[in-house]
């Protein structure tokens, strides 16, 4: 397993990372402590150290994060926890301003509740609450750092204008990463995401890196029966079938997995830190883990941007 840094930070975490999405999610084998344990423990002796949570994940709020804490029980120092809030919760009073510090504070003493922790190692800021200035979001997430409630924090889902505007109000060495939608075959983040994450020393995280399946093979012609997307769903639609054609016969002539070569991309994506992909039984783990160890060539991944080119550029000059 390789080791990166958390953008410029002394934050060191796994190129692969394990998405606790789906701990406590129904219907699946993750879904009680007995598989969560399964899971998180594979993930761990596969050299996995990030593990990335949130306070929505789960059938219930919060059940993700109650399961990673048991499943990590004496093993909680290999890892780097990071888990989220933002996102709005059921039981969250209409309107509620979810950015605002006494908001954050209670959500942060509920994550540290859940997980049986004195600290997260990595807070994010899930989604931007338009409700709240951002320099009050930022200045209770410093106090959190300063308070040793937390070790970092980051940002998720946002826009680049929004992640450089964070960055300007941060204190260095405190805001790491940003966490955003990226793949091979959705590449917007490379307008302003990543070029603003190369200049703020940010570390990015990508989530999706299968694209909710396309990137496995199994939506090459149609959506197969019983998959996560139906025919006619907006997001298969909006997915060139004849791209993913030519990304088979890419990966067949090479003699790879479709979902092997899409993680490696990312990997081999400056300045991606970590790559969260989600698994609810240990060979899944082990699938992802052998996969982001895959090189690809200066050739391979030339040939890959001529199939899914890179984003347009913002800029018209």
């Amino acid at each position: 397993m390789e080791y990166r840094r958390m953008g410029e930070s002394g934050l060191t975490v796994s190129v692969l990372g394990y998405g606790a999405n789906n701990l406590g999610r129904a219907g699946t084998m993750s879904e009680d402590a007995k598989g969560a344990a399964a899971v998180v423990n594979a993930a761990l002796d596969a050299g996995i150290t990030y593990f990335d949570s949130a306070n929505v994940y789960g059938k219930r709020t919060g059940l993700s994060e109650e399961l990673l804490g048991k499943a990590l029980g004496t093993r909680r120092d290999e890892a780097v926890i990071a888990t989220k809030f933002g996102m709005r919760l059921k039981e969250d009073v209409p309107h509620s301003a979810r950015g605002s510090r006494r908001y954050m504070l209670a959500r942060l003493e509920d994550s540290l509740r859940r997980l049986g922790t004195d600290y997260i190692d990595l807070y994010y800021y899930h989604s931007p609450d338009p409700l709240t200035p951002l320099e009050e979001t930022v200045d209770a997430l410093e106090g959190a750092v300063d308070a040793g409630k937390i070790r970092y924090y980051a940002v998720s889902n946002m826009a680049g204008w929004q992640t450089a505007a964070t960055a300007e109000l941060a204190s260095r060495g405190k805001l790491v990463a940003t966490q955003n939608h990226y793949n091979l075959i959705d590449r917007r983040a490379e307008q302003e995401i990543l070029p603003a994450a190369r200049y703020y020393g940010l570390g990015v995280v990508p989530y999706f890196p299968l694209a909710a399946g396309l990137l496995t093979g199994k939506y090459t012609d149609s959506a197969p029966e019983g998959g996560r997307l139906k025919a006619g769903d907006p997001k298969l639609e909006a997915a060139e079938m004849d791209q993913l054609r030519r990304f088979r016969g890419f990966c067949d002539e090479r003699g790879l997995a479709q979902a092997d070569v899409a993680i490696a991309w990312l990997a081999h994506q400056e300045p991606v830190a970590s790559i969260i992909a989600g698994a609810t039984k240990p060979e899944q783990i082990e699938s992802n883990a052998k996969a982001v160890s895959l090189t690809l060539s200066d050739a391979d991944l030339a040939a890959l941007d001529q199939i899914f080119p890179p984003a347009t550029k913002v800029a018209l000059f």
